[in-house]
């Protein structure tokens, strides 16, 4: 594999799918990190390291699905 986006390629959707539905809305109760640290954001609020990293370590299933949905549409170069 030459690159991260071989790696995320090949990748099963099953994988993802699960990564996005446990550590993409972990924990479920009271509400997932992911929605609560996005409204933090929209308001302003998220400036602590430590929100900003939950904020990238929760929303990173998700970005792994954009890339790899980007990747499938691209025209063969």
């Amino acid at each position: 594999m030459n690159n991260i986006f071989d790696y995320i390629q090949s990748l099963p959707w099953f994988v993802i799918i699960l990564a996005c539905l446990t550590l993409g809305f972990a924990p479920f109760v009271p509400e997932p990190h992911i929605f609560e640290k996005l409204r933090m954001l929209s308001r302003g609020e998220l400036v602590r390291p430590l929100d900003i990293f939950d904020l990238l370590f929760h929303a990173l299933p998700f970005i792994v699905v954009a890339i790899k949905l980007g990747l499938m549409v691209r025209p063969a170069a």
